[in-house]
């Protein structure tokens, strides 16, 4: 009986360690390829290198980073997802162009996911653009003031023809605020205004616009942020783009 309780116990305890030898294994992989994704962030910021250019190859980067080639490529594929990386099959590995393509699938999954029960992602999203277009009203006046702008006024113009007709002016909303970010310097600030534009874009319900007084209202709007930085006059930009948000804020509390 002695014997055979032994037997049962020392059978539980390596059970138990047989799991716990698992739990470690795992977990050293996981510290592993870790590990490995941020030597490989290192090497790029080390060696400056920019989008496009060319990694070492998975030989090389087993060698000097003293890891398996399995965990090599766990991380190139944690990166090329965070396009940090770009994998290019029978070319090799390269630099990726760090754009904000992932963090815009995540808030649109994240939006669509909590649009479900109510609008309130939305009017987070919005209130995001609000914010930067508010903060960028001191540098795009400061530049634009004294300019004329044809482009940006045809823009506004096809907006204004398109609110009389009571139809929706999408792609000359996203032109217009392109083309103000065109004017001012800073790439990550264009990613990101417009990410959340494309985040607005892909879980914006069917609002009701409030037919062509809102439109038109939307739409001079844009004009009055138009004339504003060509004026160079900051308080009234910012003005205008309260305004222009005004109505959607409007939408979304109704």
């Amino acid at each position: 009986m002695t014997s055979d309780r032994l037997s049962q116990e020392l059978g539980m305890l390596a059970a138990v360690n047989l799991k716990i030898d698992e739990r470690l294994t795992s977990i050293d992989m996981i510290n592993r390829s870790a590990a490995t994704t941020d030597a490989i962030k290192s090497y790029i910021l080390r060696e400056g290198l920019q989008p496009g250019d060319a990694l070492p190859t998975e030989a090389t980067l087993c060698k000097d980073l003293g890891v398996s080639r399995s965990s090599v490529r766990e991380a190139l594929r944690k990166l090329e997802a965070l396009d940090i990386v770009e994998v290019k099959q029978g070319r090799g590995s390269f630099v990726g162009q760090m754009s904000l393509t992932p963090l815009v699938q995540t808030l649109v999954l994240r939006s669509s996911l909590q649009q479900a029960s109510n609008q309130k992602s939305l009017a987070e999203v919005v209130k995001v653009r609000l914010y930067l277009d508010l903060g960028l009203a001191d540098e795009i006046t400061a530049t634009m003031a004294g300019t004329k702008n044809p482009d940006l006024r045809e823009l506004v113009q096809g907006m204004e023809a398109k609110a009389r007709a009571g139809e929706r002016f999408l792609e000359e909303d996203i032109a217009f605020h392109n083309g103000l970010l065109d004017r001012v310097e800073g790439t990550l600030v264009q990613q990101m205004t417009s990410s959340m534009w494309l985040v607005h874009m892909a879980v914006i319900p069917d609002l009701d616009p409030a037919g062509e007084d809102g439109l038109l209202r939307t739409a001079a709007a844009h004009g009055a942020m138009l004339q504003a930085a060509e004026d160079g006059d900051a308080e009234a930009y910012r003005a205008a783009v309260r305004d222009h948000y005004a109505h959607l804020q409007e939408l979304l509390e109704g």
